[in-house]
């Protein structure tokens, strides 16, 4: 008589130890996925803040650049390198859009990170170089930490007033840019857009 109830029992506990295990594989799943995360396509803390507005030194040498030199445009702040992949993908919508929008008020300011000078003149010679386009370097890395960057591309953008307004992680699209750049001009929000992995040296 006793022999059946064992068999339930066993039975149970067999569904229960089912239950336990994927009840944890759930949650390890969720785990994962929140905090395994690339740390470099987090928002980031600066949308809706002033830009920050230190010195950037040109890449020609002639002196340097602050953000509010550009007061009253729109600003498209690319941070790249020649040794980040995913910035040559992206390197030929970054000459398209700034040529496009450059009688609207759009400035594109391109900050090289963590390079060789003569390597990132190179890229610049092979892929092209914008007329309209001011070219910077980050030196010491500086700039890179006052914007919270963790990985190229990285791309921000300022509104006419001087805050930060959206950020892409990763390569931007023509497409994207331009999207972009018309909900800035409507007024309209941004914040954060993930396009990629992004790349660190």
């Amino acid at each position: 008589m006793t022999e059946p109830h064992a068999k339930d029992r066993g039975s149970r506990m067999v569904w229960a130890v089912i239950a336990a295990g994927l009840a944890f594989f759930v949650l390890a799943v969720m785990f994962a996925g929140r905090f395994g995360t690339d740390p470099a396509i987090s928002s980031s803390p600066l949308i809706n803040k002033p830009a920050p507005d230190s010195q950037i030194a040109l890449m020609d040498g002639s002196g340097s650049i602050t953000m509010s030199d550009y007061a009253g445009d729109i600003l498209v702040v690319n941070f790249w390198a020649s040794w980040c992949l995913s910035c040559r993908l992206e390197h030929p919508a970054l000459l398209q859009a700034a040529e496009a929008y450059a009688d609207f008020g759009v400035t594109f300011i391109a900050i090289n990170y963590q390079d060789n000078p003569g390597s990132a003149e190179a890229y610049l010679v092979e892929l092209g170089r914008s007329a309209v386009t001011v070219y910077t370097v980050d030196e010491n890395s500086r700039t890179a930490f006052e914007w919270g960057v963790l990985g190229l591309p990285e791309t921000f953008f300022v509104d006419r007033d001087g805050i930060v307004v959206g950020k892409v992680s990763g390569p931007v699209s023509y497409g994207l840019l331009s999207q972009t750049i018309d909900r800035i001009i409507l007024g309209q929000i941004i914040g954060d857009i993930e396009t990629g992995d992004v790349e660190n040296r």
